[in-house]
């Protein structure tokens, strides 16, 4: 493996919109006997590196070329058996650890795709290609692009951290922009008024009370608030509050999220839907290759064209978006191996 190469694509941001340049990078520095690019349409581009011969492999590898701010450059640090990783784990062997952003979310799951790739065309196999998407952290728009303009195929192996453990199954997203109102008042005689303030407090009070179904393969139902906003004065009791809430959705819970949302909400608030995806179960019978289910969301579910799909890779969730995010050489080097496995399992090779 040629870590210098990979010190090279984690010194590259490619933050969200800003990842041409890294896959312009990859154009000129990866090699394989075709590279196709697709504009996505926001500026944006998709790279296709093809060993088929025919521009759409029937087994696809792919992750994607964009990464979450902040830029976080790259380090890299020995460690020994016994060290106490940054998320807390402990080191299995002596080994190298590579920090920075995209180390494992996703310019990690690209190297050891790409490696995969070069061992099988070492070993005299054609029928596959590794994709590269952009946009996946803001909405899979290099997803929903190669979807539009491309045949799609019979596999598609979705890398991202998961610990080297095939995905049995992933939540779905849903997204909404919530508005509640209130009336504004003199905060001296809040008898005058309605505070949007308190009724979000109580919304959020009922949502928290709300008992959900526990999902029997993807657990509990989780969700979170952001973009909250409410711009009175604090002696001004406030007649609006508006926020966006994030649900990571269940097969139990994914169908009646909205309305249970409408009910914990008071009267006159309104609710507008950004859509999502529902929750899927993955391809995971691999002999040898440990299997769980995932609260992340990928460009999987956008990849409609494909018959079959997997999630996998070197890394763990739970550093990725963090000051934290790591990977280890080793575990770079079983994701070789797994991918390998798992392309000859599902094309049946012994």
């Amino acid at each position: 493996m040629d870590l210098e190469l990979f010190i090279e694509m984690l010194g590259i941001p490619s933050t969200s919109g800003e990842e041409r340049r890294f896959a312009d990078f990859l154009k000129e520095r990866l090699a394989a006997p075709e590279i196709i690019e697709k504009e996505v349409g926001d500026g944006t581009l998709n790279l296709l590196l093809d060993w088929s011969g025919t521009g759409h492999p029937s087994f696809v590898f792919c992750t994607h070329l964009d990464t979450v701010p902040p830029y976080i450059p790259p380090s890299v640090e020995l460690v020994k058996e016994g060290d106490r990783l940054p998320d807390g784990a402990i080191a299995r062997t002596d080994d190298t650890m590579i920090k920075g952003r995209g180390s494992c979310d996703a310019k990690g799951q690209l190297f050891t795709m790409y490696n995969a790739c070069l061992r099988l065309q070492q070993e005299g196999f054609k029928d596959f290609g590794l994709l590269l998407l952009s946009g996946e952290e803001t909405g899979s728009q290099g997803a929903k692009a190669y979807n539009r303009d491309c045949p799609g195929g019979d596999f598609v192996l979705v890398g991202e951290p998961t610990d080297n453990c095939l995905a049995t199954a992933a939540k779905g997203t849903k997204s909404f922009e919530v508005t509640i109102t209130g009336k504004a008042c003199h905060s001296g005689y809040p008898e005058n008024g309605v505070s949007a303030v308190e009724r979000f407090v109580d919304t959020m009070g009922n949502l928290r009370g709300t008992r959900f179904r526990k999902d029997p393969i993807l657990g509990p139902i989780t969700w979170n608030v952001g973009d909250l906003i409410s711009g009175n004065p604090q002696n001004i009791l406030s007649p609006e509050v508006r926020f966006r809430i994030y649900f990571r959705t269940t097969f139990l819970t994914d169908p009646s999220i909205q309305e249970v949302l409408l009910s914990v909400c008071p009267p006159g608030t309104t609710v507008q839907a950004f859509g999502g995806d529902t929750p899927q179960e993955y391809f995971h019978d691999v002999k040898g290759v440990k299997s769980k289910p995932v609260s992340f969301g990928s460009d999987a579910p956008r990849l409609e064209k494909f018959t079959r799909k997997a999630i996998c890779g070197p890394g763990s969730i739970l550093t990725a978006h963090t000051d934290k995010e790591y990977i280890l050489v080793s575990d770079m080097k079983k994701a070789v191996e797994q991918d390998i496995l798992i392309y000859k399992t599902v094309n049946k090779i012994q």
